[in-house]
């Protein structure tokens, strides 16, 4: 049996129906010229609808007609029969590559579906107030897949914060006197990102070091949001140390002398005064203290691993014991963040 193949300017053209109405652009001319065009039953009722083409026929007529004239078919997918068909017998295969970032779609239509009628009960429940301690919980242990240099557990850590991301913005839509959606969330994110590198986007000189671009960042944020203060728009509710640290970059930006800044023997004052000298100093407080926090936690761990080794139980352990069990392991105080 002869070998069917199909008439020059047959096609299958694929889409991706998470973009829409989007066709790839090599494929305009030959829908142009082509005698049919189908679309695939899979796809989108939307596209359908746009492309306002009927289903293929039967494969033995669909390759029959690309035969004698070309044919174009937009599916979705080549695992059909009908576009593995046309393929097999010579068709061009079109489709655009899928931009970076297609994968978030999915992302906001599986939120809007849990959140929607029909959805998850728990997720339809929550609000801006109940969804607090997620992001917070999410955005340590992120902290801690970080800290330990776990890819998996980043990868998934960084999605769940995403969903924190995603919830708030579907939350947000249903606000009577103020909504909004992550694509406002987007587009205000992608208006402050240009607006803040004009040197990257608007042709303005080159900053030399990353110093001076995170000076101009604070500067350009201060003129943007009209701030009166230097330091409106610090997050109160972030830990103290971290709190201490961002105040005293901010005051020393703008020329505060350090001996004009919280100190004293009082244990809040000392406190400030530790973490403003490792501020100064250029080191972080907050990742400082968090590194021999966790430092000090493992040699908990290990002491504790020594005793049971020996047959004693944690729980019951001495004061000499513990004194003991952890004189000769390593002073957490030693440890420095990298």
């Amino acid at each position: 049996m002869r070998e069917v193949r199909v008439a020059e300017g047959s096609a299958v053209v694929l889409v991706d129906d998470r973009l829409g109405e989007v066709l790839p652009a090599a494929a305009l001319p030959l829908l142009r010229s082509a005698a049919a065009v189908y679309a695939e039953p899979g796809l989108a009722p939307a596209t359908r609808a746009a492309l306002d083409a009927p289903a293929p026929p039967p494969v033995a007529d669909l390759l029959a007609q690309a035969a004698r004239e070309p044919v174009v078919l937009v599916a979705g997918e080549l695992d059909s029969a009908e576009a593995d068909g046309l393929r097999a017998a010579g068709a061009r295969v079109i489709a655009a590559p899928a931009p970076a970032g297609i994968e978030l779609l999915d992302a906001v239509t599986v939120m809007d579906r849990l959140r929607s009628p029909g959805g998850c009960p728990w997720d339809a429940e929550q609000d801006h107030d109940t969804l607090r301690k997620y992001l917070v919980e999410e955005t340590y242990e992120l902290l801690d897949a970080i800290d330990l240099r776990d890819r998996e557990a980043l990868r998934e850590e960084l999605g769940d914060v995403l969903l924190q991301v995603l919830f708030h913005a579907r939350v947000a839509t249903e606000d009577a006197a103020d909504p909004f959606d992550i694509d406002a969330v987007a587009a205000g994110l992608v208006s402050k990102l240009v607006s803040r590198h004009p040197h990257v986007f608007a042709g303005d000189p080159e900053l030399l070091d990353a110093e001076s671009q995170h000076a101009r960042w604070e500067e350009l944020k201060q003129r943007e949001k009209q701030r009166e203060s230097i330091v409106d728009g610090v997050a109160l509710g972030q830990p103290a140390v971290a709190l201490a640290a961002k105040l005293v970059q901010r005051a020393d930006r703008a020329g505060i002398p350090a001996d004009a800044m919280p100190r004293g023997e009082a244990p809040g004052e000392a406190l400030f005064g530790i973490a403003a000298q490792a501020k100064l100093a250029g080191r972080d407080p907050e990742d400082e203290l968090r590194a021999v926090a966790l430092a000090f936690a493992e040699r908990i761990r290990a002491a504790e691993r020594r005793a049971r080794e020996s047959g004693r139980e944690p729980a019951a352990l001495s004061v000499a014991d513990w004194r003991e069990l952890m004189s000769d392991l390593p002073d957490p105080a030693g440890v420095r963040s990298e």
